[in-house]
């Protein structure tokens, strides 16, 4: 497998879990800041790396009227800000290939959505700023299908690559996590990361939005790291019922340092690395 460096981050296999946590969206820039600090706090007391997640655009919402973020032009200075001021790797999502581009210019890794990962232009985009490229498995994909999706951008000269599961769609509005796909995708030789939050999500299960349950996001990811990944993707708000998206699928900020204690331990039994 190989060793993915993202600023002074490994990951790759037998190295300390990576975290890649924060909130779904951009609200407003003291959240995203203060957040991160906690995230900070937290991930160096327990001597794990930690990359910040927030989105500048949910470009798919359930609904028209759902909340986006601010955008790229105004989303991507508070990322800045947070990897300037912090000194931490920033994450967003991307969209087309144009904002691949500029957005390559500010962020230490380009998040592919599931729903986008067969867009070959947007993943050859992205591929091409020699930055990180994450990308989700779609819900509608089988892991082993996941090989496509790396050639794509191995193509492009850049193995800077992480790959995650988030869940497959299971009826309507239902995801089930099958714990087989992480070693699967392991062996097309790059870090998997397991997104816990996402993978308790009921897509469209409210109507007008998707719902979740928040319940399940510990028992998963523990399960996760027993089964062998590379990282733990997980969405944190400080007050998750007032987010203004993903809340029911989001981690309260101030149980994530308890969860990350339970999954250090986890992977201190199984060998991965010592506590």
């Amino acid at each position: 497998m190989r060793t993915v460096e993202i600023g002074d981050i490994s990951v790759g296999h037998g190295l300390p879990h990576v975290i890649i946590a924060g909130p779904c969206v951009i609200e407003d820039a003291g959240l995203v800041m203060e957040t991160a600090a906690e995230l900070k706090r937290i991930t160096s007391d327990l001597k794990l790396p930690f990359i910040f997640k927030s989105s500048y655009d949910k470009a798919n919402r359930s609904s028209a009227d759902s909340f986006r973020g601010p955008g790229l032009e105004a989303g991507l200075p508070v990322l800045r800000a947070v990897r300037d001021k912090l000194g931490i790797p920033v994450l967003s999502d991307v969209h087309t290939a144009e904002e691949a581009t500029a957005a390559g210019k500010v962020l230490d890794v380009l998040q592919i959505p599931a729903f986008l990962c067969r867009q070959t232009d947007l993943l050859q985009a992205a591929g091409r700023t020699g930055k990180t490229v994450n990308v989700k498995k779609g819900q509608f994909l089988a892991p082993w299908d996941m090989a496509n999706v790396v050639k794509k951008l191995e193509e492009t000269g850049n193995h800077r690559l992480l790959l995650t599961e988030r869940g497959a769609s299971f009826g309507y509005n239902n995801l089930v996590t099958d714990f087989r796909a992480l070693p699967i995708m392991r062996r097309l030789g790059y870090p998997v990361i397991f997104d816990a939050t996402h993978s308790v999500q009921l897509p469209g299960g409210a109507g007008t939005r998707s719902s979740g349950q928040r319940e399940f996001i510990a028992p998963l990811a523990r399960a996760a790291v027993a089964a062998g990944c590379e990282g733990i993707f997980m969405e944190v708000h400080p007050n998750p019922d007032a987010a203004l998206s993903d809340g029911p699928n989001m981690v309260p900020l101030a149980d994530v340092r308890s969860l990350l204690e339970q999954l250090a331990r986890i992977a201190a039994a199984i060998g991965r690395v010592a506590l």
